[in-house]
């Protein structure tokens, strides 16, 4: 076979590929996919092997009230032309932003340290290779994509990897389940309230429900419109609109379907294993995948570490990046992935710095769990303040002219604010 026709053969392929429904797709599913990382597999495989069954209702409650968060960030970033933070900078006061936005940096940097770490243990299960070497391999790998890779190719792969999380769903057809059981359960759990039982339902909220994801989404509007050169913010192109809200919907609220339903298949697999065979307490990720082996096979385990694994390379990826945007905006610094490293200079520093500040993490008396807690807690006092403000942007016709969000999705984001409200005061009550 000739050069020239293996590089035509590659590009029939590619073509082929970007034909591909999953190709056209919006920020709603890689958002979704993004809040299922290594550390809230972490989270959610606790809550199946500590309480079994008992646990599985909260993600169907979880389910809407992120939906109609993202989808509000979702409208502001396509309505304005504008990220999260570029919108707030031009509707708060100064010290609103900075705080988010610090507290923001932080909290993703814990978070990537967790991540990153839980991909080493996991990656070291699979391959036999040192735990360190291989997040060193997936730090460069996530790098070398985010800075290298134009936006419209890499925003391709990473819509593929989101088949990752499919993975938890194919480890339930390895194993027994009473899905009667199951059903009762999710509407009708049987637990004690008390402390720990709190606790595991204000980590499951804060989990699914967390502020990167806010920016992320809003950004990614912004940088899907830029890749199309036809489209304009809704503001000054009414005639897209109606089109273009149907698509935030229908992306917005599948994806974070997509989302729900790995994590709910999450808890529910740790529950009819780990659970069942009193295994209880779950501490990393590759702890949840290892218990797996004997109790569920094989097949089972080598599935659950391949969706921590994929879905670490969305997860990293979207917490650098909404760092990148948030303090970009913030700064009124050029940004988008879509530009190129000597174009958005100040947009790529965040991502690496934050990335490898993360990775140092690795090499210091710093536990990456710990890192997690710690990020945990900030995430769940910055998202109420937070949620806050988007509703009120997302409400606000100075800012969302005839676009502002419908009653039930704005009554959806309140409730979703009390709840994580009450979930921060018992993180911090009961911390």
């Amino acid at each position: 076979m000739t050069k020239s026709t293996r590089m035509h053969g590659f590009e029939v392929m590619w073509n082929r590929l970007k034909e591909h429904p999953l190709s056209n797709v919006g920020p709603g599913l890689i958002t979704g996919v993004a809040d299922d990382d290594p550390s809230g597999v972490v989270t959610y495989s606790q809550a199946g092997a500590q309480f079994g069954l008992n646990m599985l209702w909260t993600m169907p409650l979880a389910f809407p009230l992120m939906a109609a968060v993202q989808s509000m960030c979702a409208l502001i970033g396509r309505v304005t032309g504008r990220g999260l933070a570029a919108n707030i900078k031009g509707a708060f006061p100064p010290l609103i932003l900075k705080g988010v936005v610090l507290l923001l940096l932080v909290a993703n940097t814990l978070n990537i340290a967790a991540d990153v770490a839980a991909m080493g243990e996991v990656g070291e299960l699979v391959t036999g290779i040192s735990p360190r070497l291989m997040t060193l391999l997936f730090v460069t790998g996530t790098l070398l994509l985010q800075v290298l890779v134009p936006y419209r190719r890499y925003v391709f792969f990473l819509k593929w990897l989101t088949l990752s999380l499919l993975a938890y769903a194919a480890v339930l057809f390895s194993i027994h389940v009473p899905w009667h059981e199951v059903a009762l359960r999710t509407v009708w759990p049987t637990f004690t309230p008390n402390a720990q039982a709190a606790t595991m339902v204000v980590a499951v909220f804060g989990t699914t429900i967390s502020p990167y994801l806010f920016f992320w989404q809003a950004s990614e509007e912004v940088e899907d419109m830029h890749r199309n050169k036809a489209k304009s913010p809704l503001l000054s192109d009414p005639g897209s609109a109606t089109p273009e809200l149907r698509r935030i919907r229908w992306d917005t609220w599948s994806g974070m379907f997509y989302s729900n339903i790995s994590a709910y298949f999450i808890i529910l697999a740790t529950a009819v294993t780990l659970h069942v065979a009193g295994i209880t307490d779950i501490q990393t990720a590759a702890q949840a995948a290892s218990a797996l082996r004997p109790l569920a096979g094989d097949s089972a385990f080598l599935l659950f570490a391949i969706g921590i694994l994929g879905v670490g390379m969305i997860g990293v990826p979207v917490l650098a990046g909404s760092a990148g945007y948030a303090l970009s905006e913030a700064m009124g610094w050029k940004w988008g992935l879509e530009r190129k490293v000597r174009d958005a200079r100040g947009f790529y520093a965040v991502i690496i710095i934050s990335v490898l500040a993360a990775l140092c993490i690795q090499y210091s008396p710093i536990n990456p769990m710990k890192a997690l807690i710690w990020s945990a807690v900030i995430n769940g006092i910055v998202a109420v303040p937070l949620m806050a403000v988007i509703i009120i942007l997302a409400s606000n016709k100075s800012v969302m002219g005839d676009y502002t969000a419908s009653r039930p999705i704005v009554i959806l984001g309140w409730i979703a604010t009390a709840i994580m409200g009450a979930a921060a005061l018992g993180m911090l009550v009961l911390g």
